[in-house]
């Protein structure tokens, strides 16, 4: 059997790496355009869906599907020699100084431990020891802490997912794949002026698949959410096991092994495909971060990254086989939980590819379902 697959962002990447351990039953290639913007290599990397207060039970179930799956991932990858993938379990505090809310996060946090044990040890922080944690935060911030939380580097893991997929006899190309199709299926894809045919086609062509999908007449609800995210550098810290801060705004501080603080992000409706560093998107990051964390007022500029997050109206994802294609499979929509649910999302479009029964019920996340109204 041969499946292509558009796209090599986390998802897709995740999707080459499952196929490739069918072995030589399964040849895979991967097409990638290259983007600038991708939203792997732009995203923080925060894998927490614990204290999210959704209000689509569907997007949590999901998004906690996803988190379980990574350590299993993760055991994966280390039997195929990658250990540089930046995953580590450094928990995770959601802070403020509003102790009613706290109360009602804790509650729900609690539940959750209830019924999924890996959201790991709740503990209700004061102030002082939510900054022995996280020492740059604001002197009256207090916090609920999970030992569940986590974090990666999305760039690190898609390519070390990649990596073992080539391993297994995958192969990458660079190019902007045109599906063809005939008689109700996909016969292939065109890439660089050669035609490439395939048993199945995987679109995880992020906020680019309604460019990859036009050749099919599929119309996918899928918009460009543009995020400006701003890494800092804190020189001599070591910020290690530093945890997961998610304030009451839809912003958040994370730290990796470099002496490295990420702030972010904007999340900007309309703007297409601005690639642009904007004065008012530093302004928002900064403001927020500095708000939530007074101490990084000193830390070192390193780098400012604009992604582009695929985001449906109703903030699903999309991920299915196509009725009228039943051999082209969309996996897409992940939003701003990209990384969460991304190597999970990959895994089962995987085995949408290949015939095989999911492990989970995806009709809510079907991509020709109806949405009745937007949430932005």
């Amino acid at each position: 059997m041969k499946v292509i697959v558009v796209g090599a962002g986390i998802v897709g990447s995740s999707v080459a790496f499952h196929l490739s351990q069918k072995g030589a039953e399964v040849e895979v290639i991967i097409v990638d355009q290259g983007h600038q913007g991708q939203a792997t290599a732009a995203g923080a990397g925060i894998v927490c869906p614990w204290f999210s207060n959704e209000e689509s039970s569907d997007r949590y179930e999901i998004a906690k599907a996803g988190a379980l799956y990574y350590p299993t991932l993760m055991e994966e990858l280390e039997a195929h020699g990658e250990t540089e993938t930046s995953y580590a379990e450094v928990g995770a505090i959601k802070v403020s100084d509003n102790e009613e809310a706290l109360d009602a996060y804790e509650a729900l946090v609690r539940k959750r431990q209830s019924e999924t044990p890996e959201v790991g040890v709740i503990t209700r922080l004061t102030a002082a020891e939510t900054r022995e944690h996280f020492p740059p935060l604001r002197e009256i911030l207090q916090g609920i802490h999970v030992t569940g939380g986590a974090r990666v580097d999305g760039a690190l893991l898609k390519d070390a997912l990649l990596r073992v997929a080539e391993k297994q006899g995958a192969k990458v190309q660079t190019g902007d794949a045109t599906l063809k199709v005939e008689d109700g299926r996909v016969e292939g894809v065109h890439v660089n002026g050669e035609f490439m045919a395939a048993d199945a086609v995987v679109v995880t062509a992020g906020a680019w698949a309604k460019q990859s999908l036009y050749t099919a007449a599929v119309d996918l609800p899928v918009e460009p959410q543009k995020g400006q995210i701003i890494h800092l550098e804190l020189p001599e810290t070591d910020t290690s096991r530093w945890p997961v801060i998610l304030p009451e705004s839809s912003h958040y501080l994370l730290a990796f092994d470099d002496s490295r603080v990420v702030a972010g992000a904007t999340r900007e409706w309309g703007a297409g495909f601005d690639y642009r560093i904007t004065a008012r998107g530093m302004d928002e990051v900064l403001q927020e971060a500095l708000n939530v964390a007074p101490g990084l007022k000193e830390a070192t500029f390193r780098d400012v990254r604009v992604g582009f997050r695929p985001v449906s109206p109703d903030l699903l994802p999309l991920l299915g086989a196509l009725p009228k294609l039943p051999n082209l499979v969309v996996a897409n929509g992940l939003g701003s939980l990209g990384l969460t649910m991304g190597p999970y999302v990959g895994k089962l479009a995987a085995d949408l590819a290949l015939g095989e029964e999911v492990e989970m019920n995806l009709s809510p996340y079907s991509p020709v379902r109806k949405v009745s109204e937007e949430v932005k």
